[in-house]
């Protein structure tokens, strides 16, 4: 198998009594000492008479309407805020002078990691300004100009429908595509004949949380029902996730049933085929622990073919099935092991006594696990870095992989022929280069490294440990410019995530390079809740300890403080989708901690969230509001719940997208308009509604220039700082 991955979607009809009552204009100025001010006026807000019970709670809802993404009066709330916010975003003097130079920096040649398939080469790269990136494909080592396989530009006329993943055949003759429109989560599969370059008529509907798993002339697939007449595709409750077969030629309405369970409304049954394609994975979650089942199907054993046989029983931890030796199962598990090990299991004899250890848990997380050309090539993380180590099938250690330097390495997928294989290296200051590395004589040479107006040597990566509140030492990167004063004066963009066990980890983005180079300081804290330190320092942020993840955030902004780097007029707060939360928690907690504040497609309504498309499925990390001990610790740091009247907050753009369908934009609406008619202070509380675009992936880059010009503009002049100023 390549990448043992279970795909799942993380960050994540009540009817309401209208009233007649109104929100009434509200307007503001901004600016700061050193800026002018430009005024604000936003849009009447209804407000209804809406209240919810939980527990013998009474907790109102006026904005309960703008959960209706589809009514004439949403839009039309949504156009009016838009209006207010693009009108101020134009009078920001630098602004435009902001998008030219993001715009220039943005364009050169970005490639993505190769994947060989019978001497072909199949790899993405965007020319620079493209929309999206173009899938290419070159025999290995060829020198001449690689031949386009799909163009993704031209799927949609605006370059805002995207191609979301590729799943070759084993027989290298076909490859399953998924598309994605206009940043959705929904995703059609469509095939591409390899030998010929045409497109097969096969054309998949309601994908979501699926790969396609090759066997035989078809391939698996997980998908939902159709919605119903009249239901928002977009924000309807997604459930009764199922596993169909679908052979090549045939329609979708003759896919073969292989795995549902009418019992149970949530949770998501994923699949995957080992590369002999003689074992199929089974993955099953239930939307209440954070773990999953595996079961296989021995494809060559006829007495299974309607059955399967459990290997990880328990939903308390997370497996996944990275290959097999045969007729014996690599398995990667935290079962006993919160930082992953990995094991050799007999699926007829599954039982724990008969386990075989081939990576045992050591101090640093096993991030991932690749069997490829013989090998095991496991990624760890050391203190939020990368770490690559190269074993036998046996688990002998055979060597470390060099890396350029302390920063992320992804990639080093192949099959079990491959000599080679491609990974990509990237950290703050150095831009995502891709490697070509041979698996026996342990060694690396470049395959494309971009030409990027960026000169590492300027700037300065550290990393520091501070301490949080409870005593807690969290790590942090700090990026600059060399020769930085620490005179309290330097604006500071301070982002974090702290959840679902993802790892921050180094990375290039070409966007805030803008931001060092006009003396901006960039600073990354590893919350708990995240995956960096392994399945403890996840639970340390998840239900009930997600105020710890608050906390940490609050305890960087302090030192950041305390050491000299910022002060509290030049720092702003950013995050997205769980980290969203995380910089609405945190205002509504400290709003005298920043300036500026930036919170992105955040869950901000944390006792509807799992009423919406997969929000079920962050239960585990959050609780939800159907438990009353849940409902109560839900309820102390909700966003929208915790925001007081008359109480000065940081300027804040909000910033969403009409196509999201992981977070629904409802979140940032209710928040957008309860913050507006709280705030007590100068400052502005805007909203930034982007148009066909979605959670984040597969963005045009037209819409990410767009945004992050905004992002800037906005920060340095709530800041008092024109990056332009001579």
């Amino acid at each position: 198998m390549q990448k043992a991955a279970i795909p799942l979607l993380i960050l994540t009809a009540l009817s309401a009594c209208r009233s007649t009552q109104t929100g009434q204009a509200v307007r503001v100025t901004s600016g700061s000492a050193s800026s002018p001010s430009i005024p604000v006026q936003y849009p009447d807000t209804k407000k209804i008479d809406h209240k919810d019970d939980y527990f013998g709670t009474s907790v109102a809802d006026p904005y309960r309407w703008l959960e209706d993404l589809d009514s004439p009066e949403t839009k039309a709330w949504v156009e009016a805020e838009n209006k207010v916010t693009f009108g101020y975003l134009q009078q920001i003097p630098f602004r435009d002078r902001i998008r030219e130079r993001l715009t220039k920096m943005w364009n050169y040649e970005r490639f993505g990691i190769p994947q060989e398939e019978a001497g072909q080469l199949y790899f993405s790269k965007n020319d620079g300004l493209q929309n999206q990136a173009v899938l290419y494909t070159q025999q290995d080592g060829q020198q001449g100009q690689p031949d386009v396989l799909l163009d993704p530009n031209k799927f949609s006329a605006d370059g805002t429908t995207a191609l979301a993943g590729t799943y070759f055949s084993n027989d290298h003759r076909y490859m399953a595509y998924a598309t994605s429109g206009g940043g959705s989560d929904w995703q059609k599969l469509k095939v591409l004949d390899l030998k010929t370059r045409q497109p097969l008529a096969d054309e998949l509907q309601w994908v979501k949380v699926s790969g396609a798993a090759w066997y035989k002339d078809g391939f698996f697939y997980s998908r939902y029902d159709a919605p119903k007449a009249g239901e928002n595709q977009l924000s309807g409750k997604n459930e009764y996730h199922k596993v169909y077969y679908h052979q090549l030629g045939k329609p979708q309405s003759t896919d073969k049933l292989v795995y549902e369970d009418p019992k149970m409304a949530l949770g998501f049954r994923t699949v995957g085929t080992t590369e002999d394609e003689r074992f199929l994975a089974l993955y099953l979650t239930d939307g209440k622990a954070d773990g999953n089942r595996l079961l296989v199907r021995d494809l060559t054993d006829a007495k299974q073919a309607n059955s399967f046989t459990t290997i990880m029983s328990s939903y308390e931890h997370n497996n996944s099935l990275v290959g097999n030796i045969g007729d014996q199962l690599l398995v990667l598990t935290n079962y006993k092991a919160p930082r992953y090990r990995v094991v050799l299991i007999d699926p007829k004899k599954p039982q724990e006594a008969n386990w075989k250890e081939v990576l045992p848990q050591t101090e640093e997380k096993l991030e991932g696990i690749d069997h490829v050309g013989g090998y095991l090539v496991a990624s760890y993380l050391k203190d939020a870095s990368s770490n690559i180590k190269v074993y036998t099938e046996k688990g002998e250690f055979k060597h470390d992989v060099a890396l350029p330097a302390i920063g992320t390495a992804s990639g080093f997928g192949g099959r079990r022929d491959s000599r080679s294989v491609y990974y990509a290296f990237t950290s703050f200051t150095y831009p995502t280069t891709i490697y070509k590395y041979d698996l026996a004589s342990n060694t690396s040479t470049v395959f494309r490294a971009p030409k990027v107006e960026v000169k590492p040597e300027d700037y300065l990566t550290t990393q520091v440990f501070y301490t949080s509140k409870d005593g807690m030492k969290i790590p942090m990167f700090i990026t600059h410019k060399k020769g930085v004063k620490l005179n309290g004066q330097n604006p500071t963009y301070l982002y974090a995530y702290g959840g679902f066990n993802i790892s921050l980890t180094p990375s290039f983005s070409v966007a805030r390079m803008l931001w060092l180079e006009n003396g901006g300081i960039l600073a990354i804290p590893n919350l708990r809740g995240g995956g960096e330190y392994g399945e403890a320092w996840h639970q340390a942020g998840m239900t009930p300890n997600k105020q710890n993840v608050f906390d940490d955030f609050i305890a960087a902004a302090d030192y950041l403080k305390v050491q000299g780097y910022t002060s509290t007029e030049k720092l702003a707060i950013a995050g997205g989708s769980n980290g969203g939360l995380l910089v609405g928690a945190t205002m509504t907690q400290r709003p005298d901690l920043c300036q500026v504040a930036f919170p992105a497609v955040g869950v901000m309504d944390m006792l509807r969230y799992q009423k919406f498309t997969i929000g079920w499925n962050w239960a585990p990390e959050y609780g939800t509001s159907d438990n009353y001990a849940q409902f109560q610790n839900l309820y102390r740091f909700s966003p929208l719940h915790n925001l007081k009247a008359g109480t000065a907050y940081p300027a804040t753009m909000i910033t969403t997208a009409d196509h999201d369908d992981r977070v629904v934009p409802a979140h940032s609406f209710k928040y957008a308009a309860a913050l507006q008619a709280a705030n007590g202070g100068p400052r502005p509380q805007l909203i930034r509604v982007d148009v066909n675009a979605g959670h984040g992936a597969g963005k045009s880059t037209k819409l990410q220039i767009e945004e992050w010009a905004d992002v800037w503009s906005f920060a340095f002049y709530n800041m008092g700082v024109n990056p332009y100023k001579k």
